[in-house]
């Protein structure tokens, strides 16, 4: 079963860096067609931002294969499987590469790139995952709260940044604020525990120090 789990986060580590995502909903977007054309300055503005956000969702995808892998391999002091905590954060990493797929499409649209980085991003994001997810339910599931949380906030800010007539843009935000805000609401009823506040600063830290890197390259 360990073996099994190793090796579905192997597939789905490649996958996420290697493969173009396909999204399984669609997001109810507004055709750029409908407003003012971007300008190059706003093309270029938006291109860095949603690099920036395509960032934040190959991170989810690191962080919650890694939780799911520790939750299946046991988790807290007497190291039980709990295949029910590994499905809940599969099912919400599944709406998280609806994201993925979302911001890569907006990517190519904006004739904008990938960040070069992303398998750094991936593997940091990775390490951090397995961390939480080794030390229990209810920690694994605090994790996911205040991520999903800075999460939500950084989007909201985004909405304040994208230019007015990226209407694409700003409609994929907008749903990923959304779905966002749920799984950590969910994550909550589901028995996460609040993270000491030092904890969060330092994901705070470390968040902004990968959205300054990911604006630009």
């Amino acid at each position: 079963m360990q073996t099994d789990a190793i090796l579905t986060a192997a597939d789905s580590a490649l996958r996420t860096l290697f493969v173009r995502p396909r999204a399984t909903r669609t997001c109810n977007t507004v055709p750029e067609t409908t407003g003012e054309a971007l300008s190059d300055a706003d093309r270029a503005l938006s291109g860095a931002l949603m690099r920036v956000n395509h960032v934040g969702e190959v991170c989810a995808q690191a962080l919650y294969t890694a939780q799911a892998l520790a939750a299946r391999s046991g988790t807290g002091p007497r190291r039980q499987p709990n295949e029910a905590l590994a499905q809940q954060l599969e099912s919400a990493g599944r709406e998280e590469t609806d994201h993925l797929a979302w911001t890569q499409t907006r990517l190519d649209e904006l004739g904008a790139r990938p960040s070069l980085l992303n398998p750094l991003w991936y593997a940091g994001a990775f390490g951090l995952g397995l961390l939480a997810g080794r030390m229990g339910q209810g920690v694994s599931l605090g994790f996911v709260v205040e991520t999903e949380r800075q999460v939500e906030a950084h989007l909201a800010s985004h909405m304040d940044r994208l230019p007015r007539n990226d209407h694409a843009s700003r409609a994929i935000v907008a749903q990923m604020k959304d779905d966002e805000a749920r799984h950590a609401r969910e994550a909550q009823h589901a028995g996460g525990v609040e993270l000491p506040r030092p904890v969060q600063g330092l994901m705070r830290a470390a968040a902004k120090v990968m959205t300054t890197v990911a604006h630009r390259v």
